[in-house]
């Protein structure tokens, strides 16, 4: 079985052909950096990650964690990778040297961690969710919080996590009953339910610090009553050490279908004992303060779903390269030698849809942290606006695109495998149930496409949505071949029929049909992410095209080569699957709207 968990050659192309991150080494953040140091650094990423994480991927799988006299039991493999990984600068790669980090760019950092979460998804969650809340804490919390909290999580010695979902709320935060009581030397106690809460316990860390949503005593109803706490594991001294053990409890451990090495656990706040939490920032401010790692967390959970998908594809072109079986149709003779099963063009139609959901997937989301580098480092203040507002608009899309394709290469992937594909003796099978529970989490796809058409498109006027077709105009402008211009003109034909849907979408939420033009917001935010991965797929294609005239090696020729077929394959095979979603939603189907629940 393969170890390539990203094509290395793919990954240079988007980050460098693509995407120029050798122009962000001109920014003072980053100008200490250069590409060899990128490079580097993903070497090392690429390496530590078939060592230290993808080495127990199946073994922390088949034994997940288990609650054993008040215990979390895991595989010991499972933190010495997560002490390698912050060992290494991994947890703060992106932060300040002085908070001992790298100063990385978020493109170069999310390239990195999508090797160590196609390697083993379960134990990089840890990391991922302890840089996320880490980061919450150093933009929104005081001074004291940073000092007690920032320096351990960002050395790997603390752990974080958010906990949002609560047993009878689910998706819906406006209901949560998780109540925070003023104490009088300025804590809160947090008395409550939390579940589903990723890395809620585990043995790997000295303390675990929950970024906790709760509503003060006589809050607004709402979400407008909400706000946010520190709600450590242990309480921590004035150094910031642990002490006394604080009121949070571990509930019970949860079994999952997939990505079985993280622990998804259920938490009760305040039933045995006082639970001290810290508010962070403003009362009631608490969902627009978490909405910055919630964001964070939906570009990581797209970024996880494409490399799964990625690593999945791996290992099932590998498989299809080495499995001898049957002939070509042209082939009567029956004593003729066997052929490996890529020759067979129904599964290069399978290795050809895996290809595009996954390298479109990746370019999608090294995009977007793209976004973020130009949103915090870019020169010009309006630059960084406006990549604000990109990143804003596309975020449903980068958490929902990959997180549907993804597991769709992985079932292909299953299906190229054919009957061992259906077995634990080979590795597609996790891939695929791991992948499963990326539609899901931090946010459904559902709820992504009623805020991508109820919110995202309207926000400002639509502004978000005016730059984004400005951007897409360069690209389609700079389509000179002949086969790159075939497909912008049809990119571009689509985008002006979305164009015309999303101004009658409009023009009904105005008339106050709000119930009936979100009843379909599914199909919108197909149409809308299908539209975005193809002109991921024209730039892609742009660059390759450019490239492959002075390409001067077989290798390099296949490479771009390659590059323009799979972007023929979604031009020629997905893009046109939108037409469906077109007349639904130009006709307003109110099918699924006008169901009853009786009639089921």
């Amino acid at each position: 079985m393969t170890d390539t968990l990203i094509d290395r050659r793919d990954l240079a192309f988007q980050l460098y052909e693509v995407l120029d991150t050798e122009g962000l080494l001109s920014r003072e953040r980053f100008n200490e950096h250069n590409r060899d140091t990128f490079d580097a650094v993903i070497e090392t990423a690429d390496k530590m990650a078939r060592e230290k994480f993808a080495n127990h991927n199946s073994a922390a799988d088949k034994d997940e964690p288990k609650f054993v006299n008040g215990q979390v039991q895991m595989l010991p493999e499972v933190k010495e990778a997560f002490d390698a990984y912050a060992k290494a600068g991994f947890i703060a790669g992106r932060y300040d040297y002085e908070l001992g980090g790298m100063q990385l760019p978020e493109t170069v950092m999310a390239a990195c961690n999508g090797f160590f979460t196609a390697a083993n998804p379960g134990t990089a969650g840890y990391p991922f969710l302890t840089t996320a809340a880490a980061n919450l804490i150093r933009v929104f919390g005081n001074e004291s919080q940073k000092a007690s909290f920032l320096p351990n999580m960002l050395s790997g010695r603390y752990s974080g996590t958010m906990a949002l979902t609560e047993p009878h709320a689910g998706s819906s935060l406006a209901d949560i009953r998780t109540s925070a009581t003023p104490a009088d030397d300025g804590h809160y106690l947090i008395k409550g339910a939390k579940i589903y809460i990723s890395g809620g316990e585990q043995s790997i860390t000295e303390n675990i610090v929950h970024m906790v949503l709760a509503k003060i005593k006589g809050a607004p109803a709402g979400v407008k009553g909400i706000s946010l706490f520190i709600v450590p594991k242990f309480r921590v001294d004035s150094d910031g050490n642990p002490a006394d053990r604080n009121g949070v409890s571990l509930a019970g451990l949860i079994h999952k279908l997939g990505y079985r090495g993280t622990t998804s656990t259920a938490l009760s706040f305040g039933d045995d004992a006082p639970c001290h939490g810290y508010l962070v920032g403003e009362p009631h401010q608490g969902l627009k303060y978490m909405f910055q790692m919630m964001n964070e967390a939906r570009v990581g959970v797209g970024f996880g779903a494409a490399v799964i998908g990625y690593r999945g594809y791996m290992h099932s072109l590998e498989y299809a390269k080495d499995r001898l079986q049957g002939r070509k149709a042209s082939e009567k003779n029956p004593e003729s030698p066997q052929v490996p099963i890529i020759e067979h063009a129904d599964v290069r139609r399978m290795l050809l849809a895996q290809k595009a959901y996954s390298e479109g997937g990746l370019a999608l989301c090294l995009y977007g942290a793209r976004l973020m580098d130009d949103q915090h480092t870019h020169p010009d203040e309006q630059k960084r606006t406006e990549a604000g507002k990109l990143l804003d608009l596309l975020t449903p899309v980068i958490k929902t695109w990959p997180s549907e394709h993804g597991p769709k290469a992985n079932d292909l992937a299953i299906q190229v495998y054919g009957g061992a594909g259906y077995t634990r003796e080979y590795p597609v099978e996790q891939c695929w149930r791991d992948n499963r529970l990326n539609p899901i989490h931090e946010g459904t796809s559902g709820i992504q496409g009623l805020d991508l058409l109820g919110r995202k498109i309207w926000q400002d006027q639509s502004h978000g949505l005016q730059l984004l077709m400005q951007e897409m105009q360069v690209d389609l402008q700079a389509a000179t071949t002949d086969r790159c211009q075939q497909w912008a003109l049809s990119l571009s034909e689509t985008l002006q029929q979305a164009v015309k849907v999303t101004q009658n979408l409009g023009k009904s939420l105005m008339s106050g049909e709000v119930d009936k033009t979100l009843a379909n917001a599914s199909c919108y935010l197909h149409l809308f992410g299908h539209i975005i991965v193809a002109w991921m797929w024209l730039r892609q294609a742009n660059a390759a095209a450019n490239a492959l005239a002075s390409a001067n090696t077989d290798d390099e020729r296949n490479f771009y080569q390659g590059k323009l077929q799979a972007a023929q394959y979604f031009f020629h095979w997905e893009l046109p699957t939108v037409a469906q979603d077109l007349v639904l939603l130009r006709n307003m189907d109110d099918t699924c709207l006008n169901m009853k629940a009786e009639w089921f």
